[in-house]
């Protein structure tokens, strides 16, 4: 977003947004998606640095999942309460795929809109995705898995974006 200053030159006041994104889960997948989609439809600057874990959900097909085991905060709306369900239950085989499509259901009843969506929109947005090399060298991922659009970099190139950003979030 540029301003013009009293000489008629254009300056710059667009703020900056670092995510780190160490998940990958289906719960974890969106809050640094929405922040990210969020915060560029506002002009803000984003960049996004997937490593470990959150670095599927650079990958061209997702199989995204969910688990209830060790969140007690997951509670369901089901038959007009919010069940929780006990840990124990999450060792059960099965138990994983159940939860992740019943969410993947209540995302789609109240409309919310997909992981591929909302990757979709942060690419249209200009959010600078990228990938981990040492994640993807360590869990031998291959740059032709990934999606179109993306950069490639280490510590130091997330560093370099995370020193002047306005904001850094660790997700």
């Amino acid at each position: 977003m540029a301003i013009q200053t009293p000489d008629g030159t254009a300056a710059s006041n667009a703020k900056s947004m670092s995510i780190i994104v160490t998940k990958g889960s289906l719960d974890w997948a969106y809050p640094p998606f929405i922040l990210a989609t969020t915060a560029a439809a506002m002009g803000v600057d984003v960049t996004m640095f997937f490593t470990f874990y959150g670095l599927p959900l650079l990958l061209k097909k997702l199989d995204l999942q969910i688990s209830a085991l060790g969140n007690p905060a997951m509670k369901m709306p089901m038959m007009g309460t919010h069940m929780v369900m006990p840990n124990i239950v999450g060792m059960i085989p099965g138990v994983h795929a159940a939860a992740t499509v019943m969410m993947k259901n209540l995302i789609k009843k109240k409309g919310v809109a997909s992981i591929e969506e909302l990757r979709e929109a942060a690419v249209e947005s200009e959010v600078k995705m990228i990938a981990c090399q040492m994640t993807m060298d360590l869990f031998e991922y291959d740059r032709k898995d990934m999606i179109d659009g993306i950069q490639i970099g280490g510590a130091a190139t997330y560093m370099e974006q995370a020193l002047k950003s306005d904001v850094n979030l660790y997700i």
